[in-house]
């Protein structure tokens, strides 16, 4: 075992070396090693593929520990979350109000938002006699009818997916990595470390503007939703159609950027390098920005000045999400903080919770990467594993959701989108890419998608068509447009649905069945005990040490 973790230490880090700028001669040589590590750690795994020592699946002792369903209250999709007026403030307001309160009286009460309607708890698949016959309670011909509905819904949508085909469209222009992706209408919007801002026509896949103008890499992009989008239009005396966007570099400037006509209408000098941001629709609007110094700031929507500068995190942000009212942040060390907007002019956000790398258990890479994507009580976390992280942020609790088979696989976005939660993987070992599609809200594994030298997915959009059918963007070294395609039609080289079977017995684990297997499964670099003659991994982690390859990475 102490050889795989030394070459799956080694392939991480090249990994990380392909993606600077740069290189020196000694670099192109390590970099030249990878099939050789590659070829070297095939063989080791096949010599470990014993049943008693399968790497990356629980056994079967563990089977009965795992969490077969997520016990949490239901949540609003991230394109269905209502606006503030909507959402209600705590328990008590929502069972005594028979419409919400005013957004200015919300704010006031100064107790955490509580977002999506108040329901029940998802009830367990067993429950006891006595709390079955208890009076109020569901009958149990009524229990035994609504789970065998929720199974036979789940078998047919994953019957569904498993008919799904889709053609992928390359989107070429962009001349270095794609660090980021949007998308608004039928345009896509792609940030690079080549600086550049590029929007594309998805029906023709071509190039419809450049946008120029930073200095640095780009390394984060946010749309504003199109009420916010029309008064800054208004302000600037351009169409009410006119679509804005948002994108953070590495310059330390933020630039909005009109789409139509292709310029850029403001720029925020933020003193820091700027690795995250999102924009918060919420009274005149706010963009919430984080730095490679780990400062998250304010700025307001009407005025472009900074409202509030909070040194919130250890390690460069790696990532900002809103939903609602809240704001999560996450950084390199591993910590996630919420924060609630309250809509004043100065210092609007409160920290509400944050916790920290031991509770998340994301921090100690060197590469420090942590992306995140809420969605109600609960937030997934990508962090550069073989599994993704769920966060339930009000208490401080997690699990984890298996998203590849082997410990060597690598996850490196995460996205919600309709029903569906969708999770990148990249095998260090083997250099295949695939994207891993889970049912909402149980996170039940559904389908996989992969193709013959599939690129490694860095970042990640999507939408629907009026169709209904689904299109999405990845990015990374390469820009790829994904449509849906009808049951009829297909071509060579399309790109269909495959099932592991072996997501299938080890989806969603409790983090009480799966702590041993943390520490030893090779993956946490910090407790390596690694010595390398030729100072291979010295060298390397500096490079994936470094805050802009963090935020590269997002």
């Amino acid at each position: 075992m102490g050889e795989v973790r030394k070459l799956q230490k080694k392939l991480r880090q090249i990994e990380n070396l392909e993606i600077k700028i740069s290189l020196t001669p000694e670099e192109r040589f390590k970099i030249s090693r990878k099939a050789e590590l590659r070829s070297r750690l095939a063989e080791l795994q096949l010599q470990l593929s014993g049943p008693q020592q399968t790497l990356g699946i629980v056994g079967d002792g563990k089977k009965e520990k795992m969490k077969r369903q997520v016990e949490d209250a239901p949540e609003a999709l991230p394109s269905q979350t209502p606006p503030a007026s909507k959402i209600l403030k705590g328990e008590k307001e929502s069972k005594a109000q028979a419409t919400p309160a005013p957004a200015a009286r919300q704010r006031k009460t100064g107790v955490e938002a509580e977002i999506g309607r108040q329901q029940e708890r998802a009830e367990p698949a067993k429950v006891s006699d006595h709390c079955r016959n208890m009076s109020g309670g569901i009958p149990d011909s009524e229990k035994e009818q609504q789970l065998r509905q929720e199974e036979a819904e789940f078998a047919s949508l994953r019957a569904s997916w498993e008919k799904a085909k889709f053609r992928l469209r390359l989107l070429e222009g962009h001349n270095d990595i794609v660090t980021c992706v949007v998308a608004v209408d039928n345009l896509v919007v792609s940030g690079s470390r080549d600086t550049t801002v590029k929007v594309w026509h998805v029906p023709t896949a071509t190039e419809h503007k450049n946008l120029g103008g930073h200095t640095g890499g780009v390394t984060c992009l946010s749309a504003p939703p199109l009420e916010y989008c029309k008064r800054l239009a208004w302000s600037l005396s351009l169409s009410d159609k006119e679509r804005f966007i948002l994108s953070g570099s590495a310059d330390c400037y933020v630039k909005i950027w009109a789409l139509t006509i292709g310029q850029c209408v403001k720029s925020i000098y933020t003193f820091n390098a700027v690795t995250a941001l999102c924009f918060v629709p919420e009274e005149d609007g706010y963009i919430i920005t984080g730095s490679d110094g780990g400062k998250v700031q304010a700025w307001s929507w009407h005025t472009f000045e900074n409202c509030q500068s909070i040194n919130a995190h250890q390690e460069a942000v790696t990532s900002i999400q809103s939903q609602g009212p809240l704001v999560f942040s996450s950084s390199a060390e591993g910590g996630v903080s919420v924060w609630e907007n309250q809509c004043w002019d100065r210092d609007p956000l409160r920290l509400l919770h944050h916790w920290s790398s031991q509770v998340t258990g994301c921090g100690g890479g060197p590469d420090g990467r942590l992306t995140l994507s809420p969605r109600g009580d609960r937030v997934f976390l990508a962090h550069g594993r073989a599994w993704l992280k769920i966060l339930h942020w009000r208490t401080g609790t997690t699990s984890r959701l298996t998203n590849h088979s082997s410990i060597t696989g690598v996850t490196d976005c995460v996205h919600q989108t309709g029903g569906l939660l969708i999770g990148s993987c990249y095998d260090l070992a083997n250099g295949e890419s695939t994207l891993n599609l889970f049912s909402m809200p149980q996170c039940q594994y559904l389908a996989s998608l992969t193709w013959p030298d599939a690129p490694r997915i860095l970042c990640f959009a999507a939408w629907t068509t009026g169709s209904g059918d689904h299109r999405w963007v990845t990015g990374g070294r390469n820009l790829i447009v994904w449509e849906q395609l009808s049951s009829s039609g297909k071509q060579r080289g399309d790109v269909t649905v495959k099932r592991d079977s072996r997501l299938d017995c080890c989806s969603l684990e409790s983090e009480e069945s799966t702590e041993d297997e943390e520490e030893t499964d090779g993956t946490h670099t910090h407790d390596l005990d690694y010595e390398d003659d030729t100072d291979e991994g010295k060298g390397v982690e500096d490079a994936g040490s470094s805050s802009w390859l963090r935020c590269v990475l997002q």
